[in-house]
């Protein structure tokens, strides 16, 4: 632990829950707006230390990416490894910046890449829009996928064989597997150990399990043992990789706007939207963002 880990150097930590206007749904994320000086040890155990699934630790950023107050170095952190990238911190911390410095367009440098979020208001609730980077759909092991769906106590015949395994990456890597009813995804009771083991392995940030609603509404549950947290209530890098392996695989067509419902199954509700234009492979992730209150 570092030797200005102490409680008078620890920054403050904002609270806010991404992917919906309800303080008690969608996903909660730390922010520390201001944290320049803290040591890696420090920022760890500050997400460590509140629990949720990640928190965002911001310095000002570049001079190359834009004006200072609208561009910032950020890092994530989750309670137990800091993670390259995470879309419900963004949003999350792209609303809580615009609450201060207005809406309107933010650049964050983040170790997957340059992440432009813009942020508008609409009737009191402002919403905030990430573009990932590029991303990339890969395929997945036959082993891997046999070791995921042991860990996780699924049968192969209860995967949707329209929407086959990937690895898609658009910030981090994601496997994405389809549940074939949503009683399937709905229960989920998995070996933690066992499928941390694999996500190492693969170096997985989270595992995607979806259920494919119609052609543009589907469900999606995330465990995140890599992050010490058995799962996560709405993964806004998971639905870019998801949006990503839409795509590539054909399901939805070049330009569309796809609906990601995520929390339910935890009581945590809330709702992502995903975009793809057509003639650009980055993938849009939008959701609004409210400030817990305590």
């Amino acid at each position: 632990m570092s030797h200005n880990d102490s409680p008078a150097n620890r920054p403050d930590v904002l609270r806010y829950t991404a992917f919906t206007t309800d303080p008690e749904g969608g996903n909660p994320a730390g922010i520390v707006l201001d944290a320049t000086g803290l040591d890696d040890a420090v920022m760890l155990a500050v997400a460590a230390d509140l629990g949720y699934s990640e928190s965002a630790f911001l310095t000002p950023g570049p001079a190359a990416l834009g004006p200072t107050g609208r561009s910032f170095t950020v890092r994530y952190f989750s309670p137990q490894a800091e993670v390259p990238f995470c879309g419900h911190a963004t949003v999350a911390t792209a609303v809580a910046l615009a609450e201060r410095a207005g809406p309107g367009d933010f650049v964050f440098d983040t170790p997957a890449g340059t992440v432009p979020v813009s942020v508008t208001a609409s009737d009191g609730v402002l919403r905030a829009t990430l573009t990932s980077v590029e991303p990339r759909v890969e395929d997945a092991a036959p082993a891997d996928v046999e070791e995921a769906l042991a860990a996780l106590g699924w049968r192969a015949d209860e995967l949707d064989p329209g929407l086959p395994p990937r690895i898609s990456f658009a910030g981090a890597r994601h496997l994405v597997l389809a549940a074939a009813t949503r009683a399937r995804l709905a229960d989920l009771a998995y070996d933690f150990d066992r499928l941390r083991a694999l996500m190492l392995r693969l170096d997985l940030t989270t595992v995607q399990l979806v259920w494919r609603e119609s052609d543009t509404v589907f469900h999606a549950r995330d465990p995140f043992p890599v992050g010490g947290v058995v799962e996560d209530p709405a993964t806004g890098a998971a639905a870019a990789a998801f949006g990503a392996y839409a795509r590539e695989l054909g399901l939805v067509p070049a330009a569309a706007e796809l609906t990601l419902h995520q929390g339910v199954d935890m009581g945590r509700p809330g709702v992502l939207t995903v975009t793809l234009r057509e003639g650009d492979a980055r993938v849009r992730v939008a959701g609004a963002a409210v400030r817990i209150p305590g």
